[in-house]
């Protein structure tokens, strides 16, 4: 199975942020196209009670790691299993967290490793603000150091476009936001039913450049479509799509 959702985007303003989070980011929050792991990325989490806004690493480090060098990038959890797995488990019932962003990337790969891959741009269909499902940690070194991660969760793809990944991240409902970060009340057994796939319609795949591929591309223009390259012996999919 393929590592996914290592790329996303976040272009709305600080203002739309907030409004859409029922938070305060104080600083402002400038356009990113192409965020990577191991940046700094925006959170919000519940902290003391309350909601409240975050700069964490992409790239999870669990608090019983004793030398985040010798320990493997996490950018990912899947949500069927975070809440028993060891790097997971405490995060998923301690420290729920929400991601926005405005749109992911992923690639369509030839079925035989060959060939070229072909990037999509994958975002609301309505366009707007989506509140992915995170789990972060604080990580603490016997010198002192602290460090803030996280991880974005992922669930199965739908059929649609399983021909891209067959995972996706999870875009928590804004009406179940209170719910999931409530984690002095609710267990991850009462958050797991909203760890799953929108509606068929929620996203579109828009087919971009090979710009996206390098990490120093970090304007508008890495999301200008393209036609999509031939799928050769990979699962055909059309310019633009319907997905979960």
């Amino acid at each position: 199975m393929r590592n996914m959702c290592g790329r996303f985007a976040l272009t709305a303003s600080t203002e739309q942020i907030n409004q859409y989070l029922d938070t305060e980011f104080n600083t402002v929050i400038a356009p990113r196209y192409n965020v990577a792991p191991t940046q700094p990325i925006n959170l919000v989490a519940s902290l003391n009670g309350r909601r409240g806004a975050m700069l964490v690493r992409w790239g999870l480090i669990p608090g019983w790691v004793k030398d985040p060098d010798d320990f493997p990038l996490i950018i990912n959890a899947r949500s069927e299993t975070a809440a028993t797995k060891p790097s997971f488990r405490a995060a998923m019932r301690h420290r729920r967290a929400l991601i926005p962003a405005t749109g992911f990337y992923e690639w369509r790969r030839p079925t035989s490793g060959k060939g070229h891959s072909q990037a999509y741009l994958v975002r609301p269909r309505e366009g707007g603000l989506v509140a992915l499902a995170a789990v972060w940690e604080n990580w603490m070194g016997p010198d002192g150091t602290e460090i803030d991660t996280a991880a974005i969760l992922t669930t199965a793809a739908n059929e649609a476009f399983a021909p891209i990944h067959d995972r996706l991240p999870v875009a928590i409902d804004p009406q179940n936001f209170e719910a999931w970060l409530d984690v002095q009340h609710a267990e991850p057994r009462d958050v797991q039913p909203m760890l799953t796939a929108p509606d068929d319609e929620f996203w579109e795949a828009v087919p971009v450049g090979d710009a996206v591929n390098k990490v120093a591309n970090n304007t508008a223009a890495v999301q200008t479509q393209v036609e999509p390259r031939p799928p050769e012996d990979a699962a055909a999919g059309p310019t633009q799509m319907s997905l979960l």
